[in-house]
């Protein structure tokens, strides 16, 4: 199989050779599986692709182009389906990028929820300060970039709401998690301000457990799950793009599901 390409000035015999390389690393496949092909690639102009460099950054700009394309098709008014209570999966899987011996054990009398960037209220947040807040649950479906999903239920604070109480300026482009297993990763601003994004302080009815990411759970059933941070410790408001644990290592970083 041969791309000719000439007047886009890329050779499509070393396009094909690299991009097929990159098909070989565990984090590129699962990403490109879910949002790049071939062709794509193709469409890029001006840029001859011949060594793992230049697949890299063809793969990035393409990632950056679907990432456009997702915030530009993003609905906030759309919700995403709930179920009822006997659909929940049980037990609700664990997910990390570590295993459940390696669980981050947070202490919840000391934490504080550290507030920081384009805010007028930056103190910091306790727990119980948190639950005095108006609380909803939402019964919602979890889906993996891996390609399984599950239904769980959780209850929290909705963050539209918390955004407000902390006046977050909310034209900012990014909302960005700094996590207590070192996990990071950011998102739109629309998506922080959906009616269904949740930060999680309940699992199930009971407090949030140290498996799904005690003492506080990003929740968004709109997006894939590794956009849903676990044991989050700080949240900044920016214009600056934060990138993410897995996006700096080629996931679409929008990753809406």
């Amino acid at each position: 199989m041969t791309i000719k390409a000439p007047r886009l000035g890329i050779d499509g015999d070393a396009l094909l050779k690299d991009a097929l390389r990159e098909l070989e690393l565990p984090t590129r496949r699962l990403f490109l599986k879910r949002s790049l092909s071939l062709g794509g690639l193709s469409l890029l102009t001006g840029c001859t692709i011949v060594d793992e460099d230049s697949a890299e950054q063809a793969l990035m700009r393409v990632s950056r182009l679907n990432d456009k394309v997702q915030g530009w098709l993003f609905d906030p008014r759309h919700l995403a389906p709930t179920y009822s209570a006997d659909m929940i999966t049980r037990p609700f899987p664990f997910n990390a990028y570590y295993g459940e011996n390696q669980i981050r054990d947070v202490d919840g009398d000391s934490f504080r929820l550290e507030v920081t960037g384009m805010v007028a209220d930056r103190h910091a947040w306790a727990l119980a300060e948190l639950r005095a807040l108006p609380q909803a649950e939402q019964i919602t479906r979890h889906i993996c970039v891996e390609g399984w999903s599950a239904i769980g239920r959780w209850g929290g604070v909705p963050f539209a709401t918390f955004l407000t109480h902390i006046g977050a300026d909310t034209s900012a482009r990014y909302v960005g998690f700094k996590c207590a297993d070192d996990y990071y990763t950011s998102i739109d601003m629309p998506t922080a301000l959906h009616a269904q994004t949740l930060l999680a302080l309940d699992y199930d009815g009971e407090p949030l457990p140290p498996r799904y990411g005690y003492p506080i759970k990003l929740r968004m059933p709109t997006k894939l799950g590794y956009k849903n941070p676990k044991h989050i410790q700080a949240i900044f408001i920016t214009n600056t793009y934060p990138g993410g644990y897995w996006e700096d290592q080629g996931y679409n970083w929008f990753g809406g599901s």
